[in-house]
């Protein structure tokens, strides 16, 4: 059997504190495991040294030349990796909210049951997590729900595990972190098996203050109702 290649995607945006540990610990956790892996990390146009301290843990970077967002960074890994033919790819946050140990059991989960789309949940065990980040991801949780459709409990996951036909299928138009439920959306209009495992929340004084808040959770709903209503009438 053909050994699968695993691309693994970090999305990275001023994270010069974090980045070089998230890579070494992945590589780390990935080392001997029966997949070829390669860390791709989306330089989203940092203005701190995140380029140089990746390049230096070993990962392969790629630099956006203007900030575009995390649903646009996520885009670009993702369309790495399908050109250059990998058959899974894994998509983790920069800030070391997410434990490697978690990505490659999303991995195997989703290679043994043949996921397309899988979704590492922090809310099938919510340990971790404070109130306020459990009640916005639930919220938006819903908000997928009711506009597309598609139901899972931690639609805003970073940690996403997607097979060779999602790379092959996947595209969505959203920039900003609105991507995470167009993309669920997405991969329900091309009828992909979609699926959740549970992780664990990391949750550091500096990764708290990364990522969604609640209010921009509100411009979120407003971008994806727009795009709903857009393409109904389309």
């Amino acid at each position: 059997m053909k050994t699968p290649r695993v691309a693994i995607i970090i999305p990275c945006y001023n994270e010069s504190q974090t980045i070089g540990e998230v890579v070494a610990q992945t590589k780390k956790t990935f080392a001997g495991q029966p997949c070829q892996t390669e860390i791709i990390v989306i330089n989203d146009q940092s203005s701190d040294n995140s380029e140089k301290t990746a390049q230096k843990s070993g990962a392969v970077v790629i630099n956006h030349i203007l900030n575009q967002g995390a649903g646009a960074a996520t885009s670009t890994g993702l369309s790495y990796a399908k050109q250059n033919h990998f058959d899974w790819a894994i998509t983790m946050d920069a800030d070391g909210q997410h434990d490697p140990n978690d990505a490659l059991k999303c991995l195997n989960y989703a290679i043994k049951n043949q996921i397309d789309l899988l979704i590492g949940s922090r809310l099938i065990n919510t340990q971790g997590m404070s109130k306020v980040k459990i009640l916005g991801n639930k919220g938006l949780s819903f908000i997928t729900w009711a506009l597309f459709g598609v139901n899972v409990t931690d639609s805003q996951s970073g940690l996403r595990v997607f097979s060779k036909r999602a790379l092959n299928t996947l595209e969505w138009q959203s920039t900003g972190y609105e991507f995470c439920s167009e993309m669920l959306w997405r991969a329900k209009q091309s009828k992909l098996k979609i699926a959740e495992h549970p992780i664990k929340a990391i949750y550091t004084e500096y990764s708290k203050t990364k990522g969604q808040n609640n209010w921009n959770g509100v411009n979120i709903v407003k971008s994806l109702v727009r795009r709903r209503i857009t393409e109904m009438f389309e």
